[in-house]
C-alpha cells in the first residue's frame, strides 16, 4: 500500500487504491504466444488464439526482459497457488517491478497461510511482467506490435511487455491451467460457480463482462467464485483466490455485495475519481467501459473458504 502510493498512485475515498493501466484498458490477444516445441507443441490447439513463436524469438525477448531486470530498482516477488483442489494446485511465482502489480496478482490469486509455507517454495511456472519493456523489432520477429504475451511451456514461463494491463497475468495462468489440467482429465471452465442451501452448486457461463461476477455473488448462496473453475471428480474448485469484477454503473442498490467489497485491500482500474473529493464515479465511462476492480474473494461475506 505504501509502495504504490510512493509510485504515484492515488487512494479513493473507499480507501481503494486506484491505477490506470495506459493505452490497454483490456488484454491484447492478437500479442498471445507459445514457443513452438515438443511435447507442447503436440497437445495445443494452434490457431488465431494460440499462436506459435521460434524459440529464438522467445529467447531474445527474454534477453530483453532480464537485461532490463538486471537495472530494476525494485522487483517485488509474490509465491502463491493456483487452484484450490490440492490435486492440481500449481505453484506460481510474479515477478514485477510495479507495486500495483503485485498487489493484483496478490489479490486475485490463492494466498500462502503462513510464511511457513514458502519455505522451499518451488514454482511450478513463473511469470516475470515487464510492463516497460516493448520489443522494437517486432516486424523482423514476425510478431503483431511491439506487445508480448510469451509462453514457453517446456521452461515453466511467461513474458509480459508492452501493456500494463493486470488481466494479462491472470489470464495467462488460466491459460496454463487450460493446458496442464486437461491432460489430467479435469475439465476447466470459464465461469462463474455458486452453491445453495441445498448443496446444489449452479455455474453461470459468459464471455466477459456478461454477468458472471454479478450473477454468482447471491447473499444467499455460497460463492464458489466468480471467472475460472475446475471439475474434477470430486466435484467443482475455485481456481483464484480473488474476484474481478467490471464496475460499470456500479451501484450500491444493484450490486450492494460488489460495492461493500471495495475497501482497503481491493484495486481499482481505470476508473475515474475526482480529483478533488476522491470519490469514484463508477457512471463515468470515457476512459473505458471495462472499469475493474480485483478484490480479495473474503471481501464477500457468502463466499465459500474451501472453495
Amino acid at each position: 500500500y505504501e509502495h504504490e502510493l510512493q509510485d504515484g498512485m492515488i487512494e479513493a475515498s473507499t480507501g481503494t487504491i486506484t491505477v490506470d493501466t495506459g493505452k490497454f484498458t483490456g488484454r491484447s490477444p492478437k500479442d498471445k504466444y507459445f514457443v513452438q516445441q515438443e511435447p507442447s507443441a503436440s497437445e495445443l490447439w494452434w490457431g488465431p488464439v494460440n499462436k506459435g513463436i521460434d524459440v529464438g524469438v522467445y529467447n531474445k525477448l527474454q534477453k530483453k526482459v532480464l537485461d532490463h531486470y538486471a537495472k530494476a530498482p525494485k522487483i517485488y516477488v509474490f509465491d502463491g497457488y493456483v487452484g484450490a483442489s490440492l490435486a492440481s494446485r500449481k505453484m506460481v511465482r510474479f515477478i514485477t517491478e510495479i507495486p500495483w502489480q503485485h498487489h493484483f496478482v496478490t489479490n486475485m490469486f490463492i494466498r500462502p497461510q503462513s510464511e511457513e509455507e514458502l519455505v522451499g517454495f518451488s514454482p511450478d511456472f513463473t511469470v516475470i511482467n515487464a510492463a516497460h519493456v516493448s520489443n522494437d523489432e517486432w516486424k523482423a520477429d514476425g510478431l503483431n506490435s511491439e506487445v508480448f504475451v510469451a509462453f514457453n511451456v517446456e521452461e515453466s514461463q511467461a513474458l509480459i511487455g508492452g501493456t500494463y494491463y493486470g488481466g494479462e497475468m491472470k489470464k495467462g495462468i488460466f491459460a496454463m491451467m487450460n493446458y496442464w489440467l486437461p491432460l489430467k482429465g479435469i475439465m476447466t471452465m470459464h465461469c462463474s460457480a455458486n452453491v445453495g442451501p441445498d448443496g446444489e452448486t449452479a455455474l453461470y457461463f459468459g464471455l466477459s463482462g456478461t454477468g458472471k461476477t454479478t450473477l454468482s455473488t447471491d447473499p444467499d448462496r455460497q460463492l464458489i467464485g466468480d471467472d475460472e473453475h475446475g471439475w474434477d471428480d470430486h466435484g467443482i474448485f475455485n481456481f483464484e483466490g480473488g474476484c474481478y469484477a467490471k464496475t460499470i454503473n456500479l451501484s450500491e442498490d444493484t450490486e450492494p455485495e460488489i460495492f461493500h467489497a471495495i475497501k482497503r485491500d481491493a484495486l481499482l482500474e481505470n476508473v475515474e475519481i475526482d480529483p478533488s473529493t476522491h470519490k469514484v464515479d463508477y457512471f463515468d465511462t470515457h476512459k473505458t467501459m471495462n472499469g475493474r476492480v480485483s478484490y480479495p474473494i473474503h471481501h464477500i461475506p457468502s463466499f465459500q473458504p474451501d472453495s
